[in-house]
């Protein structure tokens, strides 16, 4: 792991990002913003899953006004999401909003640009400069045949400069791709150029499959360099997801640890369990725990325990009973039948005592 670089910090809401302030993880909604209740319930799963700043996508006047009640009933900072519209991300801000994304080249031209700066210093909210490869300008496209690292580097240094033309650095940046290796280096390439604290992503990724693997591709590589303030994982599946491959994204770079780390076998012929589904429930049971522990679900009480001797509390099946150990060590045994309840009931113990410390 390399050393993370140094960024200029700002402020979204009370959330630092860059400088030594932690990877901060966000996710988007996929409500209609409009829809206030629908989107309020949203944002609360994501709370809970430890998702730390959340983007709303304004599409018109009446999802810019809904900010202002949903802020009242959400605990973490709120980002706009505006294209082309200037006067969405004016009201958006009005309404509440504690952060922007535009691509400040597409927002209608510099007058207009100049007053959503000039709404953004009134209420002191930070601009993300976000380009993706689809919005690199089309003289910039001509230089350099296709959206290129080079090309998406270019588009957001020339949009940096218009706002700090304007006198305005609250900024942070994202160069977003959905080819892995061109997001790599596009942000390698910017982290040379650019003080500012930059969001990582791949536009989109994919399914929980393949956009797993092509963001802990991309992201990891550049994590384990040292670059990326704030990142976001896009799946096209509930948001809830993405908050979950985050934090074990980063939790496998030891940047961040957050909740329950799980291990499981994969299952061979010794296996006498339904150990898919018993390694599933146990998955979602632990999903709003934040105190960090090593659970081991494993499908052997030959070899289990001694495989997963490091974690706190283990599971292991066998035929018509299983096995609950700590430290490699057993614990007790149980019939098949209880083995869930009672391993979840030994969880629940365990992590009251450690929030008791």
């Amino acid at each position: 792991m390399n050393e993370r670089k140094k960024t200029r910090q700002i402020k979204v809401g009370a959330v630092p990002v860059g400088g030594d302030a932690p990877v901060v993880v966000q996710s988007m909604t996929n409500t209609d913003t409009r829809d206030v209740a629908a989107t309020v319930a949203q944002v609360s799963r994501l709370e809970a899953a430890g998702c730390e700043i959340i983007r709303v996508a304004v599409l018109d006047l009446e999802a810019a006004l809904a900010i202002r009640a949903i802020r009242a009933q959400i605990r973490i900072p709120l980002i706009a999401d505006i294209h082309f519209d200037s006067r969405l991300a004016v009201a958006a801000m009005e309404n509440g909003a504690q952060g922007i994304r535009i691509n400040p080249g597409n927002i209608g031209g510099p007058d207009k640009l100049a007053r959503v700066v000039a709404a953004a210093k009134q209420h002191s909210v930070p601009i993300r400069v976000g380009v993706n490869s689809g919005s690199v300008e089309k003289d910039i496209l001509a230089r350099h045949g296709h959206p290129t690292p080079a090309a998406l580097v270019e588009s957001g240094l020339r949009n940096i400069r218009r706002l700090e033309e304007l006198d305005f650095y609250e900024i942070k940046v994202s160069l977003k791709s959905s080819d892995v290796l061109t997001t790599i280096e596009s942000y390698r390439l910017l982290a040379g150029q650019c003080e500012y604290p930059l969001h990582l992503g791949v536009t989109e990724a994919g399914g929980l499959i393949a956009g797993t693997v092509k963001s802990s591709v991309a992201l990891g590589i550049l994590l384990s360099e040292g670059i990326g303030d704030t990142l976001r994982i896009s799946l096209t599946r509930d948001p809830v997801e993405e908050i979950r491959v985050a934090y074990e994204l980063l939790r496998a770079l030891r940047i961040r640890e957050r909740g329950p780390e799980l291990i499981s076998c994969p299952t061979c012929g010794r296996c006498q369990v339904d150990l898919f589904s018993l390694a599933e429930k146990v998955e979602q049971y632990v999903q709003n725990i934040e105190v960090p522990l090593k659970i081991a679900v494993m499908g052997c009480v030959v070899n289990g325990p001694g495989e997963a001797k490091e974690a706190d509390l283990g599971v292991a099946g066998g035929h018509g009973v299983g096995i609950i150990f700590k430290k490699g060590k057993l614990y007790k045994k149980v019939p098949e039948a209880e083995l869930l309840a009672t391993f979840l009931a030994e969880l629940d113990r365990l992590v009251e005592e450690k929030r008791r410390g």
